[in-house]
């Protein structure tokens, strides 16, 4: 076990929101490599299961860890080593959530809240996957079946329920509407799409159905090529961004790259050369790809998430993100009440059990001191006695339930064992709710 013998659900990866495309394809991992991190993982020590979630804009790996520091650092060390890659370039990168942190992210990834277009659902088909490629190598154990079947299932209610499917395609809309009012009709003008991901994808599908001359800009050549191909549009690599600036009436950023990709010096630079015919920059991107001095740039014209986000307010399409993000809250909170009675019901059991014993030494007893005591009449004291056992174990049962799902369940196990007797094999079973030391970066 842990320190203080407790095991602790751990979430460390690599998304969109903090790497580079270029990091991202360096650590995605392919099929072996995903079979190898995983029976690396589980061979160690510090780890009972773990399951690998590796797909175009997210590696993660989820652990039930029976140490929290011994966990943090071999799931470090074998991600980047399948990977192929330096601590260096990555230490600072990767993220960390334990417990209801990491719950809530599942929660949040398969409801498309964490996805670069928000609201998508193939991460369900990816998560799944991941899911079914532990249990077929047996590297997953109830734990963390138990989380991934759980976030399958509120990330169909979450797309079921909020309509948040279609806020990705109402941030793409509600961004060129915007530009229009600045440049004129999407269907006269030339478009850049920054970045090849589903945002991206979805942004230069929408301009070209309008009409627009569209160019995609990635890092990866081939990757922008693929979509540009499908909209009939051309391709450029990132580096050749700036110089493509002067063409473009409106520029979408839709890579979410950890620095901005669009600086107030290029766009000066870009409308001095467009003759007085204004530009607009609309950024999708989470962090942000597009500088926000640029709207300081005269004739070019920023528009970011908020301004987005005020429009779409209006028109009720944010508040499907918000409904999404109320289910996640109250599914943590239930997820976490569930485990809670499940670790006190071997306790509760056992209470149960002791008091049952109770009653049929007493019936014993009662039946070999009373021959004459029929049956119909030993029935109904017997329904008598077990009503008075069911009132009297009531509360207790209630409160330990309470107990439990506040973090107090231990020693009120310790309680009912040194009053009632209970049998300690019982009560080892009992595992309370999750307090962890500090993690590497001072947070609780």
């Amino acid at each position: 076990m842990g320190e203080g013998g407790l095991m602790s659900l751990l979430v460390i990866g690599v998304s969109h929101h903090n790497a580079s495309v270029d990091l991202l394809e360096r650590l995605s991992l392919d099929a072996p490599r995903r079979e190898n991190l995983l029976a690396g993982l589980c061979g160690r020590e510090n780890i009972a299961e773990a399951i690998v979630v590796s797909t175009c804009n997210r590696t993660e790996v989820y652990v039930e860890a029976l140490t929290f520091h011994g966990a943090v650092s071999e799931v470090t060390d074998l991600l980047l080593e399948q990977a192929g890659t330096d601590r260096d370039d990555v230490h600072e990168r990767l993220y960390l959530h334990f417990e209801d942190r990491a719950i809530a992210h599942a929660f949040r990834v398969a409801g498309g809240l964490d996805s670069m277009a928000i609201g998508e659902s193939q991460i369900r088909a990816q998560l799944r996957h991941a899911l079914r490629e532990a249990q077929e190598a047996r590297r997953v154990g109830p734990a963390l079946n138990t989380l991934f079947q759980r976030a399958l299932r509120v990330g169909k209610r979450i797309q079921t329920d909020t309509g948040i499917g279609a806020v990705g395609h109402s941030l793409v809309d509600a961004g060129l509407r915007l530009a229009e009012q600045h440049v004129g009709p999407v269907a006269a003008a030339r478009v850049l799409v920054v970045g090849a991901g589903a945002m991206a994808a979805l942004a230069a599908t929408t301009a070209a159905r309008a009409g627009a001359d569209v160019t995609v800009a990635n890092r990866t050549l081939a990757r922008g090529q693929a979509l540009a191909d499908r909209i009939s549009g051309r391709a450029i690599r990132l580096g050749n961004l700036a110089e493509s600036l002067p063409d473009a009436d409106i520029v979408v950023a839709c890579a979410g790259s950890p620095g901005t990709l669009v600086g107030r010096v290029d766009v000066a630079a870009a409308l001095a050369t467009r003759g007085g015919r204004p530009a607009a920059y609309v950024d999708l991107a989470m962090p942000h790809d597009i500088d926000h001095d640029v709207a300081d740039v005269p004739g070019a014209t920023r528009i970011g998430l908020d301004a987005i986000g005020t429009l779409l307010h209006d028109q009720g399409a944010l508040p499907a993100v918000r409904a999404a993000e109320e289910i996640v809250t109250a599914e943590v909170a239930g997820y976490l009440t569930a485990r809670a009675s499940e670790a006190a019901a071997p306790t509760i059991a056992a209470l149960r059990a002791r008091a049952n014993d109770v009653l049929t030494g007493e019936l014993a007893r009662l039946e070999a001191r009373t021959p004459g005591f029929d049956a119909r009449d030993r029935h109904e004291v017997e329904v008598a006695m077990g009503r008075l056992i069911d009132k009297l174990l009531h509360a207790p049962t209630v409160r330990f339930r309470e107990l439990a799902a506040r973090g107090s369940l231990a020693a009120y196990a310790e309680a009912i064992d040194a009053l009632f007797a209970l049998d300690p094999h019982a009560l080892a079973a009992v595992e309370s709710p999750m307090v962890l030391p500090e993690d590497p970066g001072g947070r609780r």
